[in-house]
């Protein structure tokens, strides 16, 4: 059980930059503190709720962090839709060869977010834990409380749709 102050505190040490960067990954840099510390906040209002027979921690803070991006969903969206007309943002070094490789990612970038922007926002809150967070399906399941086969079948659907959507074979 988490309810003691000091023991959050190793929650936090523990978890703190890997949410923060799953935020980042979803929502950008400049949001991704704020719902970190939202989300960590949240968690420690909560913590005597917590339930470890339910499951682990980790997929209970990611689950608070997606609920969070799901405030911020619109934002998301246009987020993706934004990336994939104006592709990632140039280098500040001008070398021949980065500026190669990030016109070639930038296609891949505009496409793949293009893809996302396509997703429910379930399909993509499977598809992102999976990738970013690298989550198991059973961690998503707890994390979105939802059936693990809900998952399957949610990170199923989006896959074909983004190998449709990149023109990859199945």
């Amino acid at each position: 059980m988490i309810t003691a102050p000091d023991a959050f505190e190793a929650v936090f040490d523990a978890h703190y930059e890997e949410i923060r960067r799953y935020l980042g990954r979803r929502v950008g840099l400049d949001v991704a503190e704020d719902l970190a510390a939202e989300t960590f906040l949240i968690a420690f209002r909560r913590r005597e709720t917590f339930d470890p027979s339910f499951g682990e921690i980790r997929p209970w803070l990611y689950g608070i962090a997606t609920n969070l991006i799901g405030r911020h969903r619109r934002t998301e969206l246009r987020r993706y839709r934004a990336l994939a007309r104006t592709g990632p943002p140039p280098d500040d070094d001008g070398l021949d060869q980065q500026v190669v490789d990030r016109l070639t990612a930038g296609v891949t970038v505009e496409r793949l977010a293009k893809a996302l922007a396509r997703l429910t926002a379930g399909e993509r809150d499977v598809v992102l834990l999976v990738a970013y967070g690298g989550l198991s399906y059973a961690e998503v399941a707890s994390a979105l409380r939802v059936a693990e086969g809900t998952v399957a079948s949610r990170l199923s659907r989006a896959r074909t749709k983004l190998r449709g959507a990149l023109g990859m074979e199945a």
